[in-house]
């Protein structure tokens, strides 16, 4: 913590904000910063005479930059770490550019997208969680949670699975790591900013269906856009998700089957789902590895296929929530 003294100094860098003025300004809570001052020993505060903290314009942006990487999904001792990484690598911090990559100045040889899902995938073959830890909350201080999911979770994803089948390591190895990754993506799909004030779009495998990483990464997608989810996870029995809906009532249904003997499953969900044959509501949509391998299966299906990529999936519902809700933010 700096002592307010008559040193020169640049405006941006005077001490001119009481603890009040400055949690109104970030939408931190007092509380919450005395707590980070005494864990973290940030934000630097001075002091005046009398013992009041006091900020300056630059930790105010120093506060904005760190709670905008905590909205993403950064745990907090993560969002100050990076801060204290760009700023010591030099790096222009910049609010405006968080949500898809948050430097303004371009990231450093090493740090592409797939330098970190190879880094990824090194640390989760050799059991390394802690480095893994770390590598998701520097991408995340990096890039957008979007990038993140899709162009390191996902590939390093596949790339375990290749690994697996081809036994270069073991089922344990594998499960410790898809259970890693799983974690991090049910935290960041319960997380984030406030949704939208409408009812949650229903994400479920279909019957049998045990095969969830995808649905998870649909979900943190949507989240991540103000979509709530309601995530129902693997293998829901077709009478328990119909009664769920009607329990619920929601906008929009998804289901997800990766492999054909769910995915036939999912043909009976009209006989369940009555009313969505109908009428149209609830909208349905589903998708899946095992209607991008057999397209066949999509013809007695009800409702609308996402399309074969995750990015398409998660475009095609927000346009299905836009339509349905009538809601235009």
């Amino acid at each position: 913590m700096s002592e307010i003294n008559g040193s020169s100094r640049n405006a941006s860098e005077e001490p001119i904000y009481n603890i009040g003025v400055v949690a109104r300004m970030t939408g931190i809570p007092v509380a919450t910063l005395r707590v980070w001052e005494r864990r973290y020993g940030f934000p630097d505060a001075g002091r005046t005479a009398g013992g009041h903290r006091l900020y300056s314009e630059n930790e105010v942006s120093r506060l904005r930059w760190v709670k905008s990487t905590i909205d993403e999904g950064m745990q907090t001792s993560q969002a100050i770490k990076a801060l204290r990484k760009h700023e010591r690598d030099g790096r222009i911090l910049s609010l405006e550019t968080s949500m898809s990559g948050s430097l303004a100045q371009p990231a450093q040889e090493g740090s592409s997208l797939d330098t970190y899902h190879k880094r990824l995938i090194g640390a989760l073959i050799n059991n390394e969680l802690d480095k893994a830890d770390l590598l998701l909350g520097e991408v995340l201080a990096l890039y957008s949670m979007d990038q993140l999911v899709l162009d390191v979770i996902g590939p390093a994803l596949a790339d375990l699975g290749e690994e697996w089948s081809t036994g270069r390591i073991t089922v344990a190895t594998e499960h410790l790591a898809s259970a890693f990754l799983r974690q991090r993506l049910i935290v960041w799909q319960t997380a984030g900013p406030s949704t939208h004030p409408i009812r949650p779009v229903v994400l479920a495998c279909a019957p049998d269906e045990w095969h969830e990483i995808s649905l998870l990464m649909l979900g943190v997608l949507l989240r991540r856009r103000r979509w709530p989810v309601a995530y129902l996870g693997q293998a829901v029995p077709l009478p328990d998700l119909a009664k769920f809906v009607r329990d619920i009532r929601p906008p929009v249904v998804i289901t997800v089957a990766m492999t054909e003997k769910p995915a036939r499953e999912l043909h009976n969900l009209g006989k369940w789902l009555p009313e969505a044959v109908k009428t149209g509501r609830p909208v349905v949509a589903y998708g899946g590895r095992a209607f991008n391998t057999k397209p066949e299966l999509k013809e007695k299906m009800i409702g609308t296929f996402l399309g074969e990529t995750l990015l398409e999936g998660a475009d095609a519902i927000e346009r299905m929530l836009r339509e349905t809700t009538a809601l235009t933010v």
